[in-house]
């Protein structure tokens, strides 16, 4: 009856309560933010000096106000007629967007084949800050797909994945330092140790499901970062290793000098050109990624993912040996992170414990998460919306002119980017996107949507 009297009441009495919770929340936190944001003390000679800073103060409440509203509208009333009609138009969308979809997928790799040159022609004062940026998210690409097969595909929680990662990259500076391996040699072998662990990490967690495996990977990454920090004698320890030699082009050093990539095809030598070797190489590795992952999931090893995922109970009474389909996506995730920590440690030359710490995880999991378990592409627009906002909120200087010369806008960063994540997690509850196709089908292929999906399970 509820449901009702609140579908059949006016559009305009619904927006008249939606605008007075609103103001209501505006009010509150003009409240309980005045002593926070609108007055501020310093330290001065002779005492505190008070001022006011009444931009940063009414500029928050406003926020509060349309955000709330916002809520009320698209959100909390799910009887709305707006809603219904707008949702319905989004459900017809989605429903015609299979070949679009495909369309954008093949523009957006068309463009990352170009990145670099966009940015150096268009950019080119700044080309090396966006190209290294784009090396980065590309890395995050590579890991997020490597961790959506155990958490989207398999649907086992892992919050240590970047142990792997640490693998990878302490396996290639080590092979480096004590064997003098190139990066090319030392890669395999990076993401072969890597799977080993992975392997090794899958037997004590064959029995476990839920929060148990999750604070047991919490362990093993720590573990892991704890061993690198402590074993001084064979890992530096916290001093780290330094000196990791760069990738060639067939033997061709990418730097000054005779003989070198820019002497041997006799054009002028520029520092960007090593960026845009490591960038192509990140995206290649990310492609092999992609298309790995895409072909496994076709085989009977990446269905039996799917059916461990939702059920393990029928997964056994199928007859799948779910050891071996656990372990199995242990050590591929872990290769792939392998792969990726290797790729990290010659990009930055130098690699130590701090670097693959617990946060680092949690970002790779909040990037499969938020763009849709067991989505590909939900991992690449996470990860650019993830990554490359991180990044470009570093640079909020304009709004010191706002709110004066005393704003700090690295302080808020954190801030404005957790709310934007609040934001997107209570507007796409199963991550941004939120359909999948299913690899084994009865009649016909089609998508299955987030509604048809138990909670947790799948996306």
């Amino acid at each position: 009856m509820a449901t009702t009297s609140i579908k059949h009441r006016p559009q305009s009495n619904i927006f008249a309560e939606s605008l007075k919770d609103a103001a209501i929340a505006a009010f509150l936190a003009a409240v309980l933010g005045f002593f926070f944001l609108a007055l501020r003390t310093d330290i001065a000679t002779g005492g505190l000096v008070l001022t006011t800073r009444w931009g940063l103060y009414f500029t928050c409440i406003a926020i509060v106000f349309v955000v709330r509203l916002l809520l009320n509208i698209f959100v909390f009333r799910s009887a709305h007629p707006v809603t219904e009609t707008v949702g319905n138009a989004v459900g017809q969308l989605a429903a015609r967007s299979g070949n679009a979809g495909k369309w954008f997928m093949r523009g957006l790799f068309a463009f990352a084949i170009v990145l670099p040159f966009f940015f150096t022609i268009f950019f080119p004062n700044q080309d090396r800050q966006y190209i290294d940026l784009a090396i980065l998210i590309m890395t995050y690409i590579m890991l997020g797909w490597g961790l959506n097969i155990v958490v989207g595909l398999a649907g086992l929680l892992d919050l240590g994945y970047v142990a792997f990662y640490a693998v990878g990259a302490y396996s290639f500076a080590l092979l480096a330092e004590y064997f003098d391996f190139g990066f090319w040699v030392a890669l395999p072998l990076a993401g072969a140790l890597a799977a080993l662990w992975g392997i090794i990490l899958g037997f004590p967690v064959l029995r476990l499901r839920g929060d148990y495996l999750a604070i047991v990977t919490l362990a093993f990454g720590e573990i892991i970062r704890i061993v690198l920090l402590n074993w001084y004698t064979f890992t530096n320890g916290p001093d780290g290793i330094s000196g990791i030699p760069k990738p060639t082009f067939f033997g061709l050093e990418l730097k000054r000098g005779e003989g070198n990539f820019a002497d041997f095809f006799g054009i002028a030598y520029d520092p960007i050109h090593r960026f845009i070797f490591l960038y192509y190489i990140i995206f290649v590795m990310a492609i092999i990624t992609n298309i790995v992952t895409m072909r496994l999931r076709r085989l009977p090893i990446g269905r039996a993912w799917e059916a461990l995922r939702e059920d393990e109970i029928a997964c056994r009474s199928l007859g799948i040996n779910t050891t071996s389909t656990k372990l199995t996506a242990f050590s591929v995730g872990a290769m792939f992170g392998g792969f990726a920590g290797s790729f990290f440690a010659t990009r930055q030359g130098f690699i130590s414990p701090e670097s693959f710490t617990f946060i680092e995880s949690a970002i790779i999991l909040a990037i499969v998460v938020l763009g849709g378990l067991g989505s590909q592409i939900g991992v690449v627009i996470a990860s650019i919306v993830m990554i490359g906002g991180i990044e470009l909120l570093r640079n909020l200087d304009f709004l010191k002119q706002i709110f004066g010369p005393d704003f700090e806008p690295t302080q808020y960063r954190m801030l404005i980017f957790g709310l934007a994540m609040v934001l997107i997690m209570v507007w796409k509850p199963r991550g941004l996107v939120t359909t999948r196709e299913p690899t084994a089908v009865l009649k016909e292929k089609k998508r299955i949507g987030a509604d048809m999906v138990a909670q947790g399970e799948g996306h």
